[in-house]
């Protein structure tokens, strides 16, 4: 049996591990580990932000489905999950949004202090290196985290805005205010048009010598002797068992599906659960795997009566543009911009975001039509739906019982607000600016006037952003796994830092508040 030690193991090199690893690398005494079942992330692919659909279901993604779905029609949803070094990071749209001061002041009230916005503002200037013309102070500007704006935007982006401005939908001063309500362009985490992942910002660009890299190995369990979390075992690609122990702490960075997973296969969990499956329990906590959320999206898809959209990205000339200077449509990130909008005068803050997509984006933009065309997004940002992540099996390798519980809340409210929401984006279709673009609907079948058809149009093609959080959640109840330091409840020298700890979604795509939440761990594991 192969062992190794360190003072730090970091189970995940994504989007929480590599910067908590980094981080706490500083410390030149410290000798740490990040360790990662997937490979590099030198596949081609991975540096294109237009290309990140075709990563999905490769050797890259743990390419997890949902269980059946009862608010979706029975469908199973493709939940694409980085198994790279970077992690999601290296696989997502690279889309930097921060959230609404409301999210983090909500995690607070909740049961979470310290995580307030003025409290975790810091940690995302810490985190960004921002180019470009900003607004001034928003953001940092010497932090391992690049991000800049679309380097080639689109013509037909512009007309978005136009059309939310004839519409006299409010303009946000940035996606990233504390208010983000309004109407903006979305930056990226990108770097002169390339994506900028955490492998990129942390894992190489801090370059500490005392950080052990360690990809392709699959952590199969937490060690705990004595009520203490002494390391891990893990599997290498050839099945080999490799253990690694740490002095000091695990920290599971490992994301919102495999985080519970791994803490259920090492006795850490739901007892009743965990007999099901003849796993000893070692700490019975019933919150692992609770409170899953997920934001989903339905689609409004239009022809497009100009070749002025995405489609043309897999033309010579875009290829040809992007390998000379990193120009042209393959620098999109996809969701250019954004309206995030109240969807009734109860919420003061956003509930709903629009995104606007230069292109049919269907089945995960795996196999693009050639047609051009043009997506609203409509996305449910505050879902009161809940679900769970359950093992199927005592195995490592067989994948964890995914179930978002998609608009299953029981007062319907999350269906009621995507049509809310479907309504607002045919207004801005609807628009003068947006009519010499504005073609035949992608779906036929689909009548808005009909509220039965818009309902039969949400259950089977209402899809996820891939942003899953909340399985580990802190909290100071009962239920709550770790508390608002990310301790384990019950475990010593455990911690889990990733988007699982989230006790509420944030109103915003999640790497950037999954990255402020692991440069903050860092220091709390510090002590700083």
């Amino acid at each position: 049996m192969n062992t190794s030690s360190y003072d730090y193991l970091v189970v995940g090199a994504g989007s929480a591990g590599s910067v908590v690893a980094a981080r706490l690398a500083a410390d030149p005494r410290a000798r740490v580990a990040v360790i990662e079942a997937g490979g590099p992330d030198d596949h081609p692919a991975v540096g294109i932000p237009l290309a990140f659909p075709t990563l999905f279901g490769t050797e890259h993604d743990w390419d997890y489905r949902t269980t059946p779905q009862p608010g979706l029609a029975g469908r199973e949803v493709r939940v694409p999950r980085g198994r790279i070094l970077g992690g999601s990071s290296s696989l997502n749209a690279n889309v930097w949004t921060r959230g609404h001061r409301a999210d983090f002041d909500g995690w607070a009230q909740g049961g979470a202090p310290g995580w307030t916005y003025d409290d975790v503002e810091p940690y995302f200037r810490r985190a960004e290196r921002r180019t470009g013309t900003t607004g001034p102070g928003l953001y940092g500007t010497d932090g391992p985290q690049y991000v800049e704006d679309v380097r080639s935007r689109l013509e037909v982006t512009d007309v978005f805005l136009a059309a939310c401005d004839e519409l006299g939908l409010p303009r946000s001063a940035d996606a990233n205010a504390p208010d983000s309500t309004g109407v903006a362009r979305l930056p990226t985490s990108q770097r002169d048009g390339r994506r900028w992942s955490t492998a990129d910002g942390y894992l190489r660009g801090l370059g500490r010598e005392n950080l052990d890299v360690r990809s392709g190995l699959h952590v199969r369990r937490i060690l705990v002797e004595d009520g203490r979390a002494t390391g891990v075992e893990a599997a290498d690609r050839e099945g080999r068992v490799v253990t690694l122990l740490a002095r000091r702490e695990v920290i599971l960075s490992a994301g919102a599906i495999n985080s519970p997973q791994l803490l259920m296969l090492s006795g850490i969990g739901p007892a009743e659960h965990l007999a099901e499956h003849g796993i000893d329990c070692v700490r019975p906590l019933d919150g692992v795997g609770q409170g899953l959320q997920d934001h989903l999206f339905a689609p409004l898809i239009v022809h497009c009566r100009r070749e002025v959209t995405l489609a043309a990205a897999g033309s010579p000339e875009a290829q040809a543009a992007y390998e000379r200077d990193r120009t042209g449509p393959l620098t999109s990130n996809v969701a250019e911009a954004a309206y995030f909008a109240a969807s009734s005068p109860v919420h003061a803050a956003p509930d709903l975001e629009i995104s606007f997509l230069p292109a049919a984006f269907v089945d995960h933009g795996i196999d693009p039509p050639a047609e051009h065309a043009l997506t609203l997004a409509v996305v449910l940002l505050q879902p009161r739906s809940r679900g769970r992540v359950r093992l199927r099996s005592s195995s490592p390798d067989d994948a964890p019982e995914i179930d978002p519980g998609y608009l299953l809340d029981p007062a319907g409210e999350d269906l009621r607000r995507l049509i809310r929401g479907l309504a607002v984006a045919r207004r801005i279709l609807g628009t003068h600016a947006l009519a010499p673009y504005a073609g035949e609907p992608w779906h036929p079948d689909l009548d808005l006037d009909d509220e039965a058809s818009v309902e039969h149009h949400v259950r089977h093609r209402a899809d996820t952003v891939y942003h899953h959080v909340g399985t580990c959640r802190m909290g100071t109840d009962e239920e709550a796994v770790v508390d608002p330091e990310l301790r384990v409840r019950g475990i010593a020298g455990l911690r889990v830092v990733d988007a699982s700890a989230m006790p509420v979604i944030p109103r915003a795509h999640t790497n950037a508040a999954t990255i402020m939440l692991a440069e903050r761990a860092a220091d709390l594991i510090r002590g700083a």
